[in-house]
């Protein structure tokens, strides 16, 4: 019953912390039997909440036991019953020290518990939730996998006599540390372990490298950020409009995955020469790839932002009871966030912490306050109108945002006509040579997840006049603005 309870409140915070949690996959997730689930470990305690809440199965975590300090963390954990795990200490940054600080006889059996309890979990056929990178981080890439998944997968099948079925899980995030952003959950095809392969270090390597490449297909990884950001660009260029998060996060991973193959080839440096130039002119402009090729037109765009000045205007009375708690709250977490904490990938974790904690201590406070003052009734009352009030502010907010970016594009349209004008026609440009490309370049053995005649696509490959007919409207919109520019 407290699994339940808490499994609900967690689903509703990662619906308020996210604007978005698409998942895909669940057809590979059992609906009974002992299953280890293995993700990959992006963003700190938010990775397992997200399984938690979205596999459909109650799932016990193996958690680093200094995470069962504090009284709250403690009782959430237990809550949900996490196993804790003794790790080597950490110095600042989350380096592991060389020498163990605590007794290594005392870790051991700390972890010999830690297994024991698992493998109980296993044999009963539950499923455990485990992280083979280890420490949550921030890079680029899978981190080295630990052999702790395979060994727990080979273990568990030969204590209970019976398959354990590992569930890959990897989760892309968006905007890892931004508050209403976001994440991709997915499933990946499930690696059934027999029991009889026994614990010996070979099987714990086969099967290490099984979940790894399990991994690496629902993950994106590449060596350094700028070449993440530079490929993400190629993709923009190279998909339809409008596709879902699922599609987009499998091109990026796909871009990532193959460009080691490529890199060095002639077309595909001086590609990425063009790719990169366009992308600082972006960034010097102050506008999105998005904003770039939907070319909305100025009505359109004043359309789009009286569209949600209405629905602003609908939600704010319905905001107003609770502002006081909630704007305040919201605004905290967003400043204290980063500052709290020196690594990048537990940012979004305080975030939500300390959001959740603040909200849910302001309204105990009003709700405890009116049932002394004016009685059960009114503290009743206050407990329905506040979560309602706050749902309110969550549309509210959405709305704003999208108001101030429509005025920003509003703006860069008036201000930067001509500069917009003409880097949208090298897009169109830059589109088409991606696409062909890509098509040219692709290893052969590589579906093209969106081929060139693909009906979404915004630009189809192939028209031999496509590119001479947009310039040519191009200019013509450009012709007539400077026609407007010069009247009185």
């Amino acid at each position: 019953m407290a699994y339940r309870i808490l499994a609900w409140f967690l689903r509703v915070v990662t619906r308020v912390f996210f604007r978005q949690v698409e998942v895909a996959g669940l057809e590979h997730v059992p609906a009974e039997g002992p299953v280890l689930f293995c993700g990959n470990h992006p963003n700190s305690l938010i990775d397992p909440i997200l399984i938690i809440t979205t596999c459909g199965r109650k799932v016990h975590f193996a958690a680093k036991d200094t995470l069962f300090k504090g009284r709250i963390m403690r009782a959430l954990l237990r809550g949900l019953g996490a196993v804790p795990v003794a790790r080597k200490e950490e110095k600042d940054g989350g380096q592991v020290e060389a020498g163990p600080v605590r007794d290594a006889a005392e870790r051991a059996s700390t972890n010999d518990k830690a297994f024991g309890a698992m493998f109980s979990v296993l044999a009963g056929g539950g499923t455990i939730g485990i992280f083979p990178e280890g420490l949550s981080h921030d890079e680029s890439q899978l981190a080295k996998l630990k052999t702790g998944a395979a060994r727990l997968a080979l273990g568990g099948a030969d204590q209970a006599g019976r398959p354990i079925t590992i569930v890959p899980c990897g989760m892309t995030f968006i905007h890892p540390k931004r508050f209403r952003s976001r994440v991709l959950v997915q499933y990946g095809p499930p690696i059934v372990i027999e029991p009889g392969r026994g614990t010996e270090k070979p099987a714990v390597t086969a099967v290490t490298a099984d979940i790894e490449g399990a991994l690496r297909r629902l993950t994106i990884n590449a060596p350094d950020w700028e070449t993440v950001r530079a490929l993400d660009v190629v993709r923009r260029l190279y998909q339809p409009q409008e596709i879902s998060i699922e599609d987009r996060v499998e091109l990026a991973r796909r871009f990532n995955a193959y460009y080691g193959q490529v890199a060095q080839e002639p077309k595909v440096l001086a590609l990425m020469a063009r790719v990169r130039a366009y992308q600082q002119k972006l960034d010097e402009l102050g506008i999105t790839d998005r904003e770039l090729a939907r070319d909305l037109s100025k009505l359109e765009i004043v359309g789009r932002v009286v569209r949600h000045l209405a629905l602003v205007a609908f939600w704010l009375p319905l905001s107003a009871p609770g502002a006081p708690f909630h704007i305040p709250t919201f605004a905290f977490a967003r400043i204290a966030g980063p500052r709290l904490t020196p690594r990048k990938d537990v940012v979004a974790t305080t975030k939500l912490l300390v959001g959740m904690l603040l909200v849910l201590l302001s309204y105990g406070v009003c709700v405890g306050i009116l049932w002394s003052k004016a009685g059960f009734s009114w503290a009743l009352l206050a407990a329905i109108v506040l979560p309602a009030s706050g749902w309110a502010t969550l549309r509210v907010l959405d709305r704003l945002r999208l108001v101030r970016r429509g005025f920003a594009a509003l703006f860069r349209r008036l201000a930067f006509r001509k500069e917009v004008l003409k880097l949208r026609a090298e897009r169109y440009t830059l589109a088409e040579d991606v696409i062909r490309t890509v098509t040219e370049v692709k290893p052969a053995h590589v579906e093209a997840l969106f081929p060139p005649d693909h009906p979404d696509r915004l630009l189809e490959h192939g028209e031999e006049d496509s590119r001479a007919r947009r310039n040519a409207d191009l200019d013509a919109e450009y012709d007539k603005d400077a026609a407007e520019a010069r009247e009185p």
